[in-house]
């Protein structure tokens, strides 16, 4: 158990960038580094647990698939921060220890962003699904709005009001009005100005009998009964009155007959005006349906492919734009969100921090041991590839050394066989000439001379022999073989097989005179 125990730490230190043969020189980093593998192992966690939720609201994956891209992603991070720690190796110098902080620091903030915000949007998926309604609803209603307002079906409203108008005249037969007609409209007014004259005569005319009657009982005007002066102008008045009254009467009728002819005239042509408008509303209202169909289709086609999209409208963007409208209209929602947010980007920050703030503090012993195993690396190399370089430098002169030699002793061969071809050349020359020189005195010593007088051999044909040769008939014991050696033979024979001829037996004094240099007596 305890072996497994410390097999699991060594892998969570390895994990944070630590070296197992140092931690065994310097235990006392152990603890540090499995620690900080611990917490990458959690970042990763968190990592694979935010990628599964976002794959499953984004793209509504099946669980297991979600789950199993969500671990891939959970040991990308790990790589990506166990990168980032093993990256910020301990500098002496605070400034630079900054510099290589920020960079990755600011990348820490953009992986904890994106790991935190699923995590989040799935701690307040209720509210956020619920206020989703509401945004899918005012798209809709604007959406709508929208096309009522737009060019392409401004037309839809009149054409509708031209098709009713249009199937009102079919069905009624006709839209012509009698009364409509310019001479029934003349005829009526004047009829209704003929009606107004009359009530306005008829109502003075009443007046003035009831004032003649009035005068008449005494109860007004003069206030004398009786038919006096004041009767008889108030007579008067009402007699005059009526004649006006009946007058206008007549007007009135006659304006009655000419509204009923002009009204019969009108009936007569709107009859045929009806014919005509049902003829052309028929045809109208072909191209007037058709028109409206088309617009129509194509209205309901664009707001139903906006409806389905709308209400498909449940990723990642929609319910962050959800999220942003429920902070602003619950504060306490958004402060909620941001505090959560900020926790789990502490996390995903805190491998990272954590190295920094180890790097601004003062080398640990752990810190020199790495430096010092580090420094001894990179000697050893250099040892090494010096090493290599020396013997690659041994070899290239063995080599050279080697070239030089062959082509030394090449030179050497080519000039002891030119010497040699040389002495065989001379050996072969100087043998030609003993052949010459011999064959002369050899002539001189045939058998056939013998009772002659011996034949002289000028001294320059015999100097032609060579001293070699000459020096070896003298000794009479030697001469040269085939390889340069010393073969023991008489003079005589040396002579014979310098001239090539088979041996002949020579006279004895011949043979003395050879010897001895002096000249051969003559035969008796």
């Amino acid at each position: 158990m305890r072996a497994r125990t410390r097999m699991s730490g060594d892998r969570l230190a390895v994990l944070a960038g630590a070296r197992l043969d140092l931690l065994e020189v310097g235990p006392g980093a152990r603890a540090k580094y499995v620690a900080l593998g611990g917490v990458l192992l959690s970042t990763g966690a968190l990592a694979a647990v935010s990628m599964s939720f976002a794959l499953h609201m984004a793209l509504g994956a099946w669980w297991p698939v979600a789950l199993l891209i969500g671990l891939g992603w959970g040991l990308v991070i790990v790589n990506l921060d166990r990168m980032l720690l093993v990256g910020m190796g301990h500098d002496p110098s605070w400034l630079r220890n900054i510099a290589m902080a920020v960079p990755r620091l600011g990348l820490a903030v953009l992986l904890g962003t994106v790991i935190s915000t699923p995590l989040t949007l799935q701690v307040f998926h209720k509210e956020i699904e619920a206020t989703m309604v509401t945004l899918q609803a005012e798209a809709a209603q604007k959406f709508t709005t929208g096309l009522d307002t737009d060019a392409r079906y401004a037309g839809i409203p009149a054409l509708q009001q031209k098709v009713a108008g249009e199937q009102a005249v079919i069905a009624g037969g006709g839209s012509a009005d009698p009364n409509a007609d310019p001479g029934v409209v003349a005829a009526q007014a004047e009829r209704e100005a003929k009606q107004a004259a009359y009530d306005a005569a008829q109502a003075r005319a009443a007046e003035l009998q009831a004032r003649a009657q009035c005068e008449l009982d005494g109860t007004c005007g003069s206030g004398h009964a009786g038919a006096g002066d004041a009767y008889l102008a108030a007579a008067a008045a009402a007699g005059q009155q009526a004649t006006a009254r009946d007058a206008a009467k007549a007007e009135l009728d006659a304006a009655d007959v000419a509204l009923a002819s002009a009204r019969a005239a009108a009936g007569q042509a709107a009859t045929s005006a009806d014919a005509r408008s049902v003829t052309l509303a028929q045809a109208d209202l072909v191209t007037d349906q058709a028109e409206l169909s088309r617009l129509t289709a194509a209205r309901t086609a664009e707001q139903a492919s906006f409806e389905a999209e709308n209400s498909q409208s449940t990723g990642i963007l929609a319910r962050l734009e959800a999220m942003s409208r429920l902070s602003a209209d619950r504060p306490m929602v958004g402060t909620a969100h941001l505090v959560l947010f900020l926790l789990f980007l502490s996390i995903e920050l805190l491998p990272v921090l954590v190295k920094v703030l180890l790097n601004l503090a003062r080398p640990a012993a752990y810190d020199r041991l790495v430096e010092l195993r580090e420094e001894e690396e990179v000697e050893f190399e250099e040892i090494r590839r010096e090493g290599r370089r020396r013997a690659q430098q041994a070899r290239a002169d063995l080599v050279v050394a080697a070239e030089t030699d062959r082509m030394a002793r090449e030179l050497l061969d080519r000039e002891i066989a030119a010497r040699d071809e040389a002495a065989r050349a001379a050996e072969e020359q100087a043998r030609r000439r003993q052949r010459r020189g011999l064959g002369r005195v050899l002539r001189g010593l045939r058998p056939g001379s013998r009772g002659r007088t011996a034949v002289a051999v000028p001294e320059a044909e015999v100097l032609d022999v060579g001293t070699g040769l000459l020096e070896q008939m003298t000794a009479g014991s030697s001469t040269i073989g085939m390889w340069g050696t010393t073969v023991q033979q008489p003079a005589v024979e040396v002579l014979r097989n310098a001239a090539g001829r088979p041996p002949v037996p020579m006279p004895r004094a011949a043979e003395d005179a050879v010897v001895t240099g002096a000249p051969a007596a003559g035969n008796s």
